[in-house]
């Protein structure tokens, strides 16, 4: 974490550095954007010494099991810089999927995600730059598996984690008459600082309605694959979520 800390407060220091000492900057403007995923998640849920449990669920899987969440992007952009964050919280549960080791059981996951971006514009349509990913996790699997010879027993093993990921990132972003927009995002990261690899990509086309208000659909795709500790100390996450996202965008 401390590590963590000092990236952002790194980033914060160099971006506030460019922003004035560079005479060219035009007015800043800002970003207010509360968005929904409908998320699909899969991929796998390791803890301790317990087998990993697949995971598999669609929308509707995770909407029936979704406790709370709340997802929100804030973005502050002069002609060359921007400064964008992203933050993201869901609470769920999701029943196992029976295996040739695991009978049945539930797997509970409590994710925040806050990112923190510093990008250049090279181009009018054309962004990349640097960003840091924190992610805590709480986990927690109760499960039933099966015993050679017959018969099962019962396993349960929660662990939380939090870790930082770098990644790099690149972001096009166009318009139609000022009305149409169109916007493409990927990044990558993690290089075992955090996650032994975390990526993401995101396309959206919206509409702008005025100069304060537009709205966006796209799909987004982000994955984690980190895998930390032995034994009892064992921590894997490698999943995927992935889904339809609606976007709501007020800029001043």
């Amino acid at each position: 974490m401390k590590r963590a800390v000092c990236f952002v407060l790194l980033l914060f220091a160099c971006t506030t550095a460019w922003t004035q000492n560079t005479s060219s900057y035009k007015k800043w403007k800002f970003l207010v954007e509360p968005y929904m995923i409908f998320p699909n998640m899969s991929g796998d849920l390791g803890l301790r010494n317990l087998p990993a449990v697949e995971v598999d669920a669609s929308p509707s899987d995770i909407f029936s099991n979704l406790k709370f969440g709340g997802m929100l992007t804030l973005e502050a952009q002069s002609d060359k810089w921007t400064i964008a964050s992203d933050f993201l919280y869901m609470n769920l549960e999701e029943d196992a999927t029976p295996t040739t080791v695991i009978n049945s059981g539930k797997g509970t996951a409590e994710q925040l995600m806050f990112e923190l971006d510093g990008l250049y514009r090279f181009a009018p349509f054309l962004e990349a730059g640097i960003g840091g990913r924190i992610n805590y996790l709480t986990s927690g699997l109760d499960v039933t598996r099966n015993v050679a010879g017959g018969g099962t027993e019962s396993l349960s093993a929660s662990v939380s984690q939090t870790w930082f990921d770098p990644v790099f990132i690149m972001r096009l972003t166009g318009d139609v008459n000022d009305k149409w927009l169109f916007g493409f995002r990927g990044d990558f990261g993690g290089f075992g600082v955090g996650s032994d690899f975390t990526w993401q990509l995101e396309g959206d086309v919206g509409y702008r309605f005025s100069h304060l208000f537009h709205t966006s659909i796209g799909y987004r795709i982000l994955g984690m694959d980190y895998d930390k500790g032995t034994g009892e100390d064992r921590f894997r996450y490698d999943v995927n979520t992935f889904g339809t996202v609606i976007r709501f965008g007020f800029t001043f």
